[in-house]
């Protein structure tokens, strides 16, 4: 998946653009994701985000309601970008278990490699409240359900456990973050977690 676009954080004095509520959601998510890659999730405050996006608080709170709102707004955003990268990629991969295997690994490694040093703030984050934990497990089950219905086809008759499917999560996120740090490379995150899901399914049958 290709970075998305960002756009440039708004000066203080520069006139402030008349933006559709969508486009000022994308311009707050964007220089939110600037701020975090330049000076870590911490740094991320509503007071903040306004103004460097160059807008007044009270637009900030409009769409965020609070701190909390705007993480939860954050993950949400990697989880629509990662949702469309798994989906166009199994469409487009053989199938093959190997494929579907691969495609996953692939896709989840390279989605949070794309957002560098800023996803594993948010995550941590996130798990520091209970409101946001729910959050983050609602896009959990999410990944898991599609996971499942994708390997469906290859697995045993009662299909691959949750137990599993979880433990190729705890997986999946752990290897990425290594890669993310420079513990792994790439390959060996995807390798390694192709590996895993190849031997989760055969466990099924």
């Amino acid at each position: 998946m290709s970075s998305p676009q960002r756009t440039p954080a708004t000066s203080k004095d520069s006139p402030r653009r008349r933006l559709s509520r969508d486009g000022r959601l994308r311009q707050l998510l964007d220089v939110s994701w600037q701020l975090i890659r330049a000076e870590g999730t911490d740094a991320l405050t509503l007071g903040r985000l306004a103004d460097d996006a160059g807008v007044t608080k009270p637009v900030v709170y409009d769409h965020f309601g609070a701190r909390n709102g705007l993480l939860a707004a954050l993950y949400q955003d990697f989880d629509v970008r990662q949702t469309a990268v798994i989906d166009a990629a199994i469409a487009a991969s053989k199938p093959t278990l190997k494929d579907k295997a691969s495609v996953i690994a692939s896709s989840y490694v390279e989605c949070v490699l794309t957002q560098g040093r800023e996803i594993p703030g948010v995550l941590a984050a996130l798990s520091g409240s209970p409101e946001l934990a729910a959050v983050k497990r609602q896009y959990q089950q999410a990944f898991i359900e599609k996971c499942q219905g994708i390997l469906a086809p290859f697995a045993g008759s009662q299909g691959v456990s949750l137990a599993s499917l979880w433990a190729m999560l705890g997986a999946a996120e752990a290897l990425s973050q290594a890669a993310v740090a420079g513990d792994l490379s790439e390959e060996q995150a995807r390798g390694e977690l192709m590996e895993t899901i190849l031997a989760m399914v055969r466990r099924s049958k």
